[in-house]
């Protein structure tokens, strides 16, 4: 019974441990970026578990939450079509801030 609990508080702690590193981001690419370019780094932030949470139709990109190293790794998959990563926040009328992390 004690080692069910301790092996479920482990779990948990190793869970936190991931989604505490991810911060949300929205990663956009130049207008003559190919699909697959795009397709490539979603499965990028997948595969590092990382979490898709929109994919947009008016420009090339995509929003996710998603850890550093993984923004390193979409930045050097494309050469010649460089991602714009910046972080996903709220901005209000009065021009403050909010991070978006929910």
């Amino acid at each position: 019974m004690r080692f069910s609990i301790l092996l479920l508080l482990a779990f948990v702690a190793y869970v936190f441990a991931l989604s505490a590193h991810q911060k949300p981001v929205v990663i956009s690419y130049p207008a003559d970026t190919p699909p697959s370019v795009i397709e490539k780094a979603m499965e990028e932030v997948e595969k590092d578990g990382g979490i898709i949470t929109h994919e947009y139709s008016l420009i090339k990109g995509f929003a996710a939450k998603v850890a550093s190293a993984t923004l390193d790794k979409i930045s050097a998959l494309a050469e010649d079509f460089k991602p714009y990563i910046e972080e996903d926040i709220i901005v209000r009328i009065d021009g403050s801030t909010d991070s978006k992390n929910e």
